[in-house]
């Protein structure tokens, strides 16, 4: 029996430290860096570009059977923060999204990928746009390695809804979180 026990605990040591190994890059944005023009919301205010940023990622933990990710500002002047962009059902053996992979049209996105939609009304990616005035926000961009290879969701799916469904389902996830005020 000590051997068993011995045994799982090294799996899942195992798989632990594997699962932290998980990380997320991008070419268009760094953490504690300030975004750029290209992803700041076109808008309420706001002049930027409204692109979503490149992403890749590294190391999923083993039985990742998709991905998802999140865009989320929890500084929002909200009490719930704001979802700039909620996409799952990312196949498993996809590793990166090109910038403007969350244009509404969803064109660049891979097949049988779903935007859902974001706290500004519609799917897809929308940018950063705090309040003039406030200290900067923090923007978190999320990888999440899930053990399921679809989430039941389409592109009217909320960011909580969204949210909820990932934590249910989640294996390991991986953060950028660059920041920007005006």
């Amino acid at each position: 029996m000590n051997k068993t026990i011995l045994a799982i605990a090294l799996t899942v040591s195992s798989l632990s430290a594997y699962a932290q190994t998980f990380t997320l890059h991008s070419a268009d944005m760094q953490n504690g860096n300030s975004l750029k023009l290209s992803q700041i919301y076109k808008g309420f205010g706001c002049d930027g570009k409204n692109t979503s940023p490149q992403l890749s990622w590294t190391n999923p933990p083993i039985g990742t059977k998709s991905f998802a990710i999140t865009a989320y500002d929890p500084d929002a002047p909200t009490s719930s923060g704001w979802w700039h962009w909620t996409v799952a059902n990312i196949p498993a053996n996809i590793r990166s999204l090109p910038a403007n992979a969350g244009a509404q049209n969803g064109k660049n996105m891979p097949t049988g990928a779903v935007q859902g939609r974001n706290d500004f009304g519609y799917a897809g990616f929308g940018g950063a746009c705090p309040p003039a005035g406030d200290k900067p926000h923090d923007y978190r961009f999320t990888i999440w390695a899930l053990k399921t290879d679809k989430l039941p969701i389409d592109n009217q799916s909320s960011g909580a809804l969204v949210g909820f469904m990932l934590n249910e389902n989640v294996l390991a996830r991986a953060e950028l979180t660059p920041n920007y005020g005006r």
